[in-house]
């Protein structure tokens, strides 16, 4: 297995944006693989497994996140973090 590194942009869709939850949310997904999860916003970057880090990127509704995941499981990683975006962090709006 080699170690991969992925880049894809997504827009965030719900409505409180990257708030304490949909962080919470995402740092706990972000620990289930085996990669290393970027995600960089207007010159900002935080690791997805710091919420801290992911708050100060400040994300609102319809600004778009740049998201890199280096590792042996970039791929599913990447997939899972897109998913969690498109599924609007599973928030009701």
């Amino acid at each position: 297995m080699t170690s991969l590194t992925i880049e894809q942009s997504v827009l965030i869709e719900n409505k409180l944006g990257l708030h304490a939850r949909a962080a919470t949310k995402l740092a706990k997904l972000s620990k289930n693989y085996q990669a290393k999860i970027t995600l960089t916003l207007e010159k900002k970057s935080a690791e997805a497994d710091s919420i801290m880090g992911l708050m100060l990127l400040t994300g609102s509704q319809g600004k778009e996140v740049h998201i890199k995941a280096e590792g042996i499981q970039a791929r599913e990683a990447m997939t899972a973090v897109i998913q969690l975006f498109l599924d609007k962090f599973d928030e009701d709006e």
